[in-house]
């Protein structure tokens, strides 16, 4: 399906078969000199074959179109190798870049941390056969141009600047249209649901670094937000505000769940409340369990460095107390 946004600017809505995020939104603009895609799909036929037709109905030339991709996940990366020509740029963010790179060994990382967050092994042994970030990824090497904050993109009749947007990923990178007062917010901020904010590892807290972005946005003139799933929106303030309140919530969740003991990352995940269509957590799919996880891990991971929660590892196995002598109120502050 495409819907024209604005002069020479259009929406390719990319089918995510199976998955709860039902789509993505594949931007296009299109100039008399370079076009410009912005993300693309799943490295997988059905998002080829929805975007082969979303590009004949626009008359884009490949061969005169470079990409821009707002970060790693592969619903958003994987088909770039497949639609990229020998003239293309592809546009991206250097630290998403280091992690591609990186790819087996941030992987086999993932699951060693997963371990001591006692996601059970039975668990686990069907993570790579499922998890579409693994499925669906890039299977040759890209050579990116890389962006960084404050520079300028210019395709036809707009001129974005890039605003890096760290928390989604460690490089997530949004793209800011003064003049059109619109942002390409990637999966920075969505309207009906919520950017999952995970963590497997001890190198940083997405979630503090999420909490910085939304604020960093937040005064930002814009009228029209394109995200990467669901519905293009206008209310860019209120959403934020949302944002932050519900992640206040799971926040007092688990502090919640923590006050009736000490408990593991996996056991946190299982005690709180999803937005999914099962009735209970062993239902869930595997796949969905690693992102609620990962998610829990990640809010941990914010109540801890706050001095609110305790960690401490017994038997090679991570446990989250609640902190007797708290230094922080664990509360989120608000953008203004």
């Amino acid at each position: 399906m495409i819907e024209e946004i604005l002069a020479n600017f259009y929406k390719i809505e990319i089918p995510l078969p199976g998955n709860p995020l039902k789509a993505i939104n594949s931007y296009v603009i299109k100039s008399l000199d370079r076009n410009l895609i912005i993300d693309t799909g799943w490295n997988r036929e059905e998002c080829m074959d929805a975007m082969q037709a979303g590009l004949w109905e626009l008359d884009v030339n490949l061969e005169r179109t470079d990409f821009f991709i707002t970060h790693l996940h592969t619903d958003h990366i994987g088909l770039v190798p497949a639609l990229m020509t020998g003239t293309s740029k592809v546009y991206f963010n250097l630290p998403d870049a280091h992690s591609i790179e990186n790819s087996d060994a941030r992987w086999n990382y993932f699951f060693y941390y997963a371990r001591i967050s006692v996601l059970p092994d039975s668990e686990l042994q069907g993570i790579l056969q499922s998890h579409p970030g693994y499925k669906y990824r890039t299977r040759r090497r890209l050579a990116f141009i890389i962006l960084k904050e404050g520079d300028i993109l210019d395709i036809g009749e707009y001129s974005f600047k890039c605003v890096e947007t760290h928390g989604h990923t460690e490089g997530h990178m949004c793209l800011y249209e003064p003049n059109k007062k619109i942002l390409v917010s990637g999966d920075h901020i969505l309207n009906s649901i919520t950017p999952n904010i995970q963590l497997w590892s001890d190198e940083w807290n997405p979630l503090k670094k999420y909490l910085a972005s939304l604020d960093k946005v937040y005064d930002f003139d814009i009228e029209l937000v394109l995200p990467g799933h669901r519905n293009i929106f206008k209310n860019c303030k209120e959403r934020i505000d949302e944002l932050k309140n519900h992640h206040q919530k799971r926040s007092d969740e688990i502090l919640s769940i923590l006050g009736m003991g000490s408990k593991n990352a996996f056991q946190v995940a299982s005690e709180m409340s999803w937005d999914i269509e099962y009735d209970a957590f062993d239902l869930f799919p595997v796949t969905q369990k690693w992102f609620a996880t990962g998610e829990a891990i990640a809010h941990l991971k914010y109540l801890e460095e706050n001095g609110v929660i305790r960690r401490e590892l017994r038997d090679h196995k991570i446990l989250y107390s609640l902190n007797s002598n708290p230094q922080f109120d664990g509360r989120v502050q608000k953008s203004r």
